[in-house]
């Protein structure tokens, strides 16, 4: 990768420009091919695309962790750059605080240079004491415009905004949850200060407060931006141009991801009829040259074919590949889907008992939707497994109404067996010929020899594709869903909310998706210290009545 000053735009300066990029796998498989673009000073960009577009690659390119197979990336002399990839280690047994004062290292450096001037300044004796005195005031000023007055008070801010209180600073980071470790590396990304910053998946493990500070923190943010984030609200409210990866090439959208949609929509359908009308002129001029090549009119016929030669054809536009859900209950459950009392949820072990929250009591009535809310680690799942009878309740009980048939959408896939083949998972569940369960998996984009793969070779997103597949089987009439737009791109996304807004049955589902709460809920349950709470309505109404409270 060759690194050059760019020029620069007389308004904002380009702080890096792309020119003629292209990539393959192994130099063989294009992902994508001469793709080119400009990011300004201060920009704030979505990288968007389905699944294995290349969008990741892409931001690796940007920051250098990988090296174009052809094609240039020109970086603003100076610029400093911080990168977050979606998969994050920690080798070491350094401390939480201690990975984030990694990021000042320089900063720190000119502490301990100050502290032992500050030693040699207690001897005005010294014949040097002149020069210490101005070589201190020299530091102070650099160590002052470093942010040296500042680093401790913005480790705490974004360790406290990330939902890391202080008593767990002191733990080594090695040790967290892959959750934790997601956040301490955004935190540790954040820290850097960077020029240009580049994030895949930040909002990944974030709960609704943790994800809601960080649009805050990015909207505030002076530098620049490039991130890929299936959140769509979070695009809504952080970004203001949107790239979209798509057959290998590149298209540029002004605006949000919502405008986005809009505008790309609308390219689409222009799309669509230049290449229609072209085809209709395609098949006229054909039919004339066929009719006249022989006769009267042959060299005007001939002249059409010359210019039909030098036709440059426009290409059919394609839309994403998407998913195509069906999902219908065989048997409607009775009126109450669900009830508690005095219900005390938790778990327990021979020596000891973990009690997580309260809940007052419950009922559900069939054709709710309700969605489950709060902090990582409050109880959520525990919760949706104590109503299935998988854990026993600490105190109270809980019950599923008569006629109920429940399915369980598992947010670490528990219920895939990852020995077997996509292919054989399916049909164990329906007695598919293999030529049907081919057709079937088709829907949920598995084509070719993409069935045969194992369950423990998939991506994320394709191990919930699979267990999206098995839930439209299993004519449930109740769906238990743990984080069921989880790894799924954008477009998939999309289609599980439509296939969720059509079902005729009753539904429980965690969530971060406020997309998805907004457009399926009818009541949202947030688990707090105190307990759980109940409120009527969509995610909307539920925050714009805690904005009322907080306000009051």
């Amino acid at each position: 990768m060759t690194l050059k000053q760019p020029k620069k735009n007389s308004s904002k300066p380009t702080v890096l420009s792309a020119i003629k990029l292209s990539k393959s796998y192994s130099g063989i498989f294009p992902i994508f091919a001469d793709l080119s673009f400009e990011v300004n000073a201060g920009e704030k960009i979505a990288l968007v695309g389905v699944n294995g577009a290349g969008k990741s690659t892409l931001l690796k390119l940007l920051a250098g962790l990988e090296t174009p197979d052809s094609g240039t990336i020109t970086l603003q002399t100076g610029l400093k750059t911080a990168y977050l990839a979606q998969d994050v280690t920690f080798d070491d047994d350094k401390t939480l605080y201690e990975e984030m004062l990694g990021g000042f290292a320089e900063v720190r450096a000119l502490q301990t240079q100050l502290n032992g001037l500050e030693t040699a300044m207690s001897d005005p004796a010294r014949q040097d004491f002149e020069k210490v005195l101005e070589e201190y005031a020299r530091l102070t000023e650099k160590f002052e415009l470093a942010g040296g007055y500042e680093y401790e008070t913005r480790i705490r801010q974004v360790l406290t905004g990330l939902g890391f209180g202080e008593d767990w600073w002191e733990r080594p980071v090695a040790q967290f949850s892959g959750g934790q470790k997601t956040r301490a590396a955004l935190a540790r990304t954040l820290l850097a200060n960077p020029g240009l910053l580049l994030l895949d998946e930040p909002t990944n493990h974030l709960d609704l407060a943790t994800l809601e500070w960080l649009e805050g923190f990015l909207q505030e943010w002076p530098g620049t931006i490039i991130l890929i984030s299936h959140d769509r609200l979070f695009l809504d409210k952080v970004v203001a141009r949107v790239l979209d990866l798509s057959e290998g090439k590149l298209a540029d959208y002004p605006g949000n991801y919502s405008r986005y949609v809009r505008l790309r929509a609308e390219r689409i359908e222009r799309a669509t009829k230049e290449y229609e009308a072209q085809q209709e002129h395609i098949a006229k001029t054909e039919e004339y040259i066929r009719h006249y090549r022989a006769g009267s009119r042959a060299a005007q016929a001939q002249g059409r074919q010359k210019l039909l030669d030098r036709l440059e054809r426009k290409e059919k536009p394609r839309e994403h590949s998407r998913l195509r859900l069906s999902l219908r209950s065989d048997s409607a459950s009775g009126r109450v889907v669900l009830e508690t009392h005095d219900l005390t949820v938790g778990w327990e072990t021979p020596d000891n008992i973990f009690p997580l929250f309260e809940a007052p009591d419950l009922e559900v009535i069939r054709g709710e939707r309700v969605a489950l809310i709060g902090p990582n680690g409050s109880g959520k799942t525990t919760f949706l497994k104590t109503v299935l009878g998988e854990i026993p309740p600490l105190d109270g009980w809980t019950e599923l109404g008569p006629g109920v048939r429940p399915a369980y959408f598992a947010q670490t896939h528990d219920g895939l067996n990852p020995r077997h083949s996509v292919l054989e998972e399916i049909r164990l569940l329906h007695p598919f010929s293999a030529e049907e369960a081919r057709t079937f998996l088709g829907r949920f984009l598995f084509s070719n020899d993409d069935v045969f793969k194992s369950i423990g070779q998939l991506s994320g997103g394709e191990r919930s594709r699979v267990a999206l597949a098995k839930i439209t089987l299993s004519k449930a009439n109740f769906l238990v869903l743990d984080e069921p737009t989880n790894h799924l791109d954008v477009y998939a996304r999309e289609a599980l909310e439509d296939l969720l807004s059509d079902y005729d049955g009753t539904i429980l589902f965690v969530s971060h998706d406020r997309y998805l709460i907004d457009r399926l809920a009818t009541q949202v349950w947030e688990v707090r210290r105190e307990g759980l709470a109940v409120y009527r309505g969509n995610y909307s109404s539920f925050s714009a009545r805690n904005l009322v409270a907080q306000a009051g």
